[in-house]
């Protein structure tokens, strides 16, 4: 199996010669091969379990922390949960030879504009193990060879997953190959992997800001950024605020070790009285560590102080810190939100533009006006009126599965799914056409 090939350039050169099968691969046999994923990885539930706990005995040794254990988990629900995914994507279309347009010219040619695969697409992850088959499964069905390197801290993990994918996968039809993995070591490795001009076409990298800073120094293979995301919720002014609380807790609290949580949260000032003691009562609820603004801290006051004479009426305790300039600019991917009061939709967009990763971005507003000048004036990938910033996912979207969520523009932005791995060509048809 590909997952057994020791150095970076046999994975690779093992992946280009995949590739060239796959890209001609049946729909069928794609299917058939994920399928036969799906059912290895049930039936070999135990074995990934086993590996998976390895990782999580050294992981909580190194105190990695909640949030970052809580990626690197696995367990049957979860796993069950990633077959189903595969089957997901199975019963998607193949974007493969979908027909994008098509003209006659008027001298008679025929013109059709067809998607194809990108070729082998390497795949660079931290401690998501469920990325490993999510990333395979997503580029097998789109007809590319995938290069899988993972981090060490989900070393076991990752070897069980690719090796029972791999397997699965070329005894149903596709070339060896199809699926590799390397090791997981070092900044040479990583160095290695991101030349490899002559078989790598992309990369997509999926971690935070010091990987894409580790690739972006080294990198001369293209590469699709899948990285942090410094997602803001925005609590306008006309805001119902049952709804807007409902959102904010859930884009912070449901996974907050995630790149669609949310990591700031902006009130307007005309609400705050009102919005920000409801708002912070509940996240020191779910054990929510507020950085605040001198306005949020002001309103918050007289709360924290009932709370410390004990006559909060059972209020939980709020943890309030300063907020200072690094948090408007953090990815915490743990319980942790930055909160400021702005005086307008307008200055909202603006700390937005400024802080921002150009993710995700909400606003929770009952004023049209106020939604569409958030539209318009937000850069990000997605852009939500009243809803979750936990929606950014392949999956929610109806693409299955996704690798990442790009916050680039070129040549993909948003989640990563079947068609965003394709590329195209052009078939031109004549009848013994010349041009004069």
């Amino acid at each position: 199996m590909a997952t057994a090939v020791s150095s970076v350039a046999e994975v690779c050169r093992a992946a280009k010669n995949a590739a060239r099968g796959l890209a001609r691969s049946d729909t069928a046999v794609k299917d058939a091969a994920l399928e036969a994923i799906a059912t290895a990885l049930q039936e070999r539930m135990a074995e990934i379990l086993a590996a998976n706990e390895l990782d999580m005995r050294s992981a909580r040794d190194a105190e990695i922390g909640d949030a970052l254990l809580d990626r690197l988990r696995l367990d049957e629900a979860r796993i069950t949960a990633i077959a189903r995914a595969v089957r997901e994507i199975a019963a998607l279309a193949d974007p493969v030879g979908e027909v994008i347009d098509g003209h006659r010219l008027p001298n008679g040619l025929d013109v059709r504009k067809v998607r194809v695969p990108l070729g082998v697409v390497a795949v660079v992850y931290e401690a998501r193990p469920n990325v490993t088959i999510d990333a395979a499964a997503l580029c097998l069905k789109s007809g590319n060879a995938i290069v899988l390197r993972g981090s060490s801290t989900a070393m076991h993990s990752n070897a069980a997953l690719a090796r029972i994918a791999a397997e699965a996968a070329v005894a149903a039809g596709l070339p060896e190959g199809s699926v590799g993995l390397v090791a997981g070591g070092g900044r040479e490795e990583l160095t290695e992997l991101a030349t490899q001009r002559d078989a790598i076409d992309l990369i997509i990298p999926r971690g935070g800001e010091s990987l894409k800073e580790a690739l972006q120094a080294v990198a001369t293979v293209p590469v699709i950024y899948a990285a942090s995301g410094n997602c803001h919720v925005f609590v306008d002014a006309s805001a119902d605020v049952e709804s807007a609380e409902a959102i904010v807790m859930n884009a912070k609290t449901q996974r907050p070790g995630v790149c669609n949580a949310a990591e700031t949260l902006l009130i307007h000032a005309r609400l705050a009285a009102e919005f920000v003691p409801r708002v912070l009562r509940s996240l020191g609820a779910a054990g929510v560590l507020v950085r605040a603004d001198e306005r949020t801290r002001a309103l918050a006051g007289p709360m924290l102080d009932a709370a410390a004479n004990g006559d909060g009426a059972g209020a939980p305790a709020v943890m309030i810190e300063q907020a200072s300039e690094e948090d408007w600019a953090s990815e915490y991917l743990a319980p942790i939100i930055a909160v400021r009061i702005v005086d307008s939709v307008q200055e909202a967009i603006d700390h937005v533009e400024r802080y921002g990763s150009g993710h995700s971005e909400a606003i929770v507003t009952r004023d049209t006006a106020a939604a569409r000048a958030f539209q318009l004036g937000v850069d990000a990938a997605c852009v939500y009126v009243n809803a979750s910033t936990r929606f950014t996912d392949g999956g929610e979207f109806g693409m299955g599965a996704e690798i990442g969520n790009s916050t680039q523009k070129l040549h993909v932005r948003g989640p990563i799914g079947l068609r965003e791995l394709c590329t195209f060509k052009y078939l031109v048809e004549g009848d013994g056409h010349v041009r004069d």
